[in-house]
């Protein structure tokens, strides 16, 4: 464990930037989007959606080569699939949900770009990026990572709800040095962020806010490669490192070890109950392709990390795996089967055929199936017959399908929490 540090702030490397401020709406307002009904270059109000964000139909997108289509499901209760309207984009783009019930975020060069469900459109409210990264929503605050500047941007997640044009006020933590991080602010207002540079990463460091700057709590520099995060119950944030993961619980950090030397964790998932996390896991740094074959097992209350060889028929990638019911994790795999996993005990317990067997891509990018989870209901993407089906988990039923105008790629569901 690493204790902790109430050293004075001088400089920068123990005084950091926090900028807590209204930003004027009309310079974000200025980046238009490219799609119909998006705002103009004078910005305009936001949709009011607080009462229809009460809805009881799931939204949800998926990206295609160039385009977005949003979607809304009613399968939860026995309805359909429908496709609610659909854009043009850059050619390979990343989807994220906001965390409010009704937005998502589509990455493209310039930065993070609100696409409201509701209008199925781009709203014009952009938050610049160099590089847009990962977006992180938890316990009422959705944080943005620009892995080009390695400036954290913290939105309130409701703050769209209300207007989703102009740009909410923000608060903001920039990194020593630009790097592919990922950041999260828990609960009581600390904020976790990765430490590294553009030529590697090292490890992590706890901050919390002081007036002006953001003072050190503590830091590891014991996370090679670290990557990915996901938070359990009792808000034990767990991170990806090449040779296993890192807790911080308690206010400090602890580094679990893999069983191999390289034992890379690099995706969590978490389910909001559970103490365990299930991580993807790959020992071999050689291994061509991106098929997996074991999966990591945490308990963050036991502080252990074990790993699960799976059988040999269950081959899974980065967007195959989702948490659902009884806390158990859905492994899509390349058979064409959503194979369930007790992550007590690491053992497959049932099975589900739900699309057609398929093969690991050449490059991540590529398109290939997707798993995501929308409580007792999973949406999955079939690229071959350019599909999305809503499965039940329970049962493992196929509820409803729709066939696209061209293979799906990304997915995400507009999630609330």
């Amino acid at each position: 464990m690493y204790s902790h540090d109430h050293t004075p702030a001088t400089g920068r490397a123990q005084r950091r930037r926090w900028v807590a401020a209204a930003v004027a709406g009309a310079s974000l307002a200025a980046l238009t989007a490219c799609s119909p009904g998006a705002a103009d270059d004078q910005g305009h109000a936001g949709h009011d959606h607080s009462e229809e964000a009460a809805g009881t139909s799931t939204a949800l997108a998926v990206t295609t080569p160039g385009g977005v289509t949003v979607l809304t499901s009613d399968a939860a209760t026995g309805g359909g699939i429908e496709a609610v309207g659909s854009f043009d984009t850059e050619e390979f783009t990343r989807l994220n949900a906001f965390g409010d019930g009704t937005h998502l975020l589509l990455t493209t060069s310039r930065g993070f770009e609100v696409l409201d469900t509701k209008t199925a459109t781009l709203t014009g409210l952009v938050f610049p990026a160099e590089a847009a990264g990962h977006a992180v929503r938890h316990e009422g605050t959705t944080a943005l990572y620009d892995d080009g500047t390695g400036v954290t941007t913290l939105v309130p997640t409701d703050a769209l709800l209300k207007n989703d044009s102009d740009r909410p006020d923000t608060r903001s933590y920039e990194a020593d040095a630009p790097h592919h991080g990922v950041s999260i602010e828990l609960s009581d207002g600390t904020l976790l962020t990765t430490v590294g540079t553009e030529e590697g990463r090292s490890g992590a460091t706890a901050l919390e806010p002081h007036d002006d700057h953001w003072h050190d709590i503590t830091t590891s520099a014991d996370c090679p490669g670290i990557h990915g995060e996901g938070t359990a119950s009792d808000e034990v944030a767990v991170f990806g490192c090449e040779d296993g993961a890192l807790l911080y619980k308690a206010g400090a950090f602890t580094k679990l070890t893999a069983p191999d030397a390289y034992g890379r964790m690099g995706n969590a998932f978490t389910a909001p109950d559970s103490p365990i996390v299930v991580g993807d896991y790959k020992s071999d740094p050689d291994a061509e392709g991106y098929l997996l074959n074991a999966v990591t097992l945490i308990d963050t209350a036991q502080e252990t990390l074990e790993v699960a060889t799976l059988p040999d028929t269950v081959r899974y990638t980065f967007r195959g795996v989702t948490r659902g019911p009884g806390g158990n994790a859905y492994v899509l795999s390349t058979d064409g089967s959503i194979h369930v996993l007790d992550p007590k005990t690491g053992e497959i317990v049932d099975s589900y055929p739900v699309i057609g067997p398929w093969e690991g891509p050449a490059n991540w990018q590529d398109a290939h199936p997707a798993i995501v989870g929308d409580g007792g209901i999973a949406y999955v993407t079939e690229p071959a017959t350019k599909s999305v089906h809503a499965i039940d988990l329970v049962t493992g039923e196929t509820v409803s399908s729709i066939t696209l105008d061209a293979p799906p790629n990304e997915i995400a569901v507009a999630l609330g929490h």
